[in-house]
């Protein structure tokens, strides 16, 4: 997978389907067999990502009356490759695996229609985000952000992180959007609610406990596994979306369909 290839159209490609909801770069067979499969959610082509375990096999997300699944098969050993440690902030990596999806951001605290609406799984050693929780159960709740956990990220283009390339969206200083009880207090339309994720051998789930989810059904998602870093400032735009490892259904036109 070209990295630059895929940064130019993961910008252009998820906002055009977001926003028109109709699939672009489409016409191969690799994105008819995922729209074959849009009920189970989306089988993806394997042995195209550097490191497998962020290759993904299949993603899906399913929900009942109260709660999101999110759910995601990787080829290798799941979260088993985590960022190496730079000492500081800027210029610090991220490793996600992420559900983009056509899920309104008011629906999870945040003002209406701020972007792309995803749920992220990541991992950084440079700097935790989860201020509320202590992953690691060692009575500091601010150094363990090597360790997986989840979070609600609104992504938007930005040309500053590349041609065509997303960002986590930056909250202007002096701004007081509506935010999430749980925002870590970042500039970013962040949220860290604590949700623990589950890695299993081959798999990564998050279950998200959600009021009236069965609302959501049919609900367009994708998959994609990521690398992300703070900007050098660590000023906006803040945290780009650098390297694109994998994504599900190969072009980003969000397939997939909520169960």
């Amino acid at each position: 997978m070209i990295f630059k290839h895929h940064l130019l159209t993961l910008g252009t490609a998820l906002i055009l389907s977001v926003s028109m909801n109709t699939p672009t770069l489409a016409g191969s067979s690799h994105q008819d067999h995922h729209h074959r499969n849009k009920a189970n959610g989306i089988y993806a082509d394997t042995g195209n990502a550097k490191m497998a375990d962020f290759d993904i096999v299949h993603a899906k997300i399913e929900t009942d009356r109260h709660e999101i699944l999110f759910h995601m098969h990787i080829s290798g050993k799941a979260g088993q490759t985590k960022p190496t440690a730079t000492g500081k902030l800027a210029g610090s990596n991220v490793f996600s695996y992420v559900w983009p999806t056509k899920i309104d951001s008011g629906k999870v605290g945040f003002e209406k229609g701020q972007g792309i609406l995803a749920m992220a799984i990541t991992s950084h050693p440079d700097f935790d985000d989860t201020p509320l929780y202590d992953e690691n159960g060692d009575g500091d709740t601010g150094n363990d952000g090597d360790i997986w956990h989840s979070h609600w990220v609104v992504l938007v283009p930005d040309d500053a992180c590349g041609p065509g390339a997303l960002k986590v969206k930056d909250i202007p200083e002096g701004d007081k959007p509506k935010l999430p009880e749980t925002w870590p207090g970042l500039l970013l339309l962040i949220d860290s609610p604590g949700y623990e994720p589950m890695i299993g051998n081959q798999t990564v789930e998050v279950r998200v406990p959600f009021k009236n989810a069965q609302d959501l059904k049919g609900i367009a998602f994708d998959g994609i596994t990521s690398g992300l870093r703070v900007s050098e400032s660590a000023h906006s735009p803040l945290l780009c979306v650098v390297d694109v490892f994998d994504v599900a259904s190969g072009d980003l036109s969000l397939p997939g369909k909520i169960k």
